[in-house]
């Protein structure tokens, strides 16, 4: 969770500001061997009317590109489609016409575009997923989290009803069975995190999964949720990466990066290197996905 936040909210936003430049080139020059290797997001064509029907087999719902860019990858004959708080990619996946759809972040946010999404494509059955961060240390990066019951800080549940084997998942290396802890706001510190696991007895924790689960319960539609752990709770992050999280405005975050870039221009290896890892966890989760999905119903 607290990695997607790094990457889209640093590297994309405050890119678009003088920062971009200095980044994107300095970041070439530490990184020159290397191929780009990320998710593009060019390439999609938008609906037209020549397009035949999209006639909907399910929704995976995501809250951010650079998580749902995995499975975006594997969608063959993909084009792209946008309304009022979302934006997705419709194409087929093993023979199924599959929408992947990106809701943006928070319970509001994901909760509005679940809505929307349930009128206009009217999915059989939706998948909640992305990015989680971890709330115990059982749980490291890169663990996938199947969800069964879903928790807020208001006390809220949700029974996913999920109907799975535990012996089949303990079987199964980095594959999880565990409560989901929907907060909303970035969960930084390992006492927080550690605080939160005893509060609600809670594995993981993220920022949409609830809301997503009270709206598909609302409409009937069959909800399941799986997370991938992005941060782990002993994860540390770059010493000047914290520096810039306790930054409340754009402009110190700015500052902040730039002096670091001074005094240590390897900074920037570091988040580039940030982005690599979300790039690999979501292509570790659409491969989970893919192998997931095929036993949801054809409908």
């Amino acid at each position: 969770m607290l990695l997607r936040w790094l990457v889209t909210q640093y590297v994309r936003q405050a890119a678009q500001e003088k920062l971009r430049e200095v980044v994107v080139d300095t970041a070439r020059q530490h990184l020159e061997n290397q191929t780009g290797g990320g998710h593009s997001g060019g390439g999609r064509h938008e609906a037209g009317e020549a397009d035949e029907p999209f006639v909907c087999g399910g929704a995976v719902l995501f809250a951010l590109g650079i998580e749902a860019g995995g499975l975006n990858d594997l969608l063959q004959q993909a084009r792209t489609s946008r309304g009022p708080g979302w934006k997705g990619t419709s194409g087929n996946l093993r023979g199924r016409s599959l929408l992947v759809a990106e809701t943006g972040v928070g319970q509001s946010s994901a909760a509005e575009a679940t809505r929307r999404l349930i009128d206009e494509f009217k999915p059989p059955w939706i998948v909640s997923t992305g990015f989680a961060g971890s709330l115990t240390p059982d749980i490291r990066r890169g663990g996938i989290v199947l969800v069964d019951n879903i928790v807020d800080e208001h006390g809220e549940q949700i029974d996913t009803g999920l109907a799975i084997d535990p012996a089949t998942v303990s079987a199964a290396r980095g594959v999880f069975i565990g409560r989901l802890l929907t907060v909303d706001r970035l969960v930084r510190r390992r006492e927080e995190r550690a605080r939160l696991a005893e509060t609600y007895s809670a594995d993981v924790c993220d920022m949409e999964t609830m809301a997503v689960a009270r709206i598909c319960r609302e409409r009937g539609v069959r909800f399941l949720a799986v997370r991938i752990v992005s941060d782990g709770i002993d994860d540390a992050m770059p010493e000047e990466v914290e520096k810039l999280l306790d930054r409340p405005s754009l402009a110190g975050k700015l500052g902040i990066a730039a002096g670091a870039m001074f005094r240590r221009p390897s900074v920037v290896k570091d988040m580039w290197k940030l982005r690599e890892t979300a790039i690999a966890t979501s292509d570790r989760l659409a491969k989970f996905l893919v192998g997931m999905i095929d036993q949801l119903p054809v409908e």
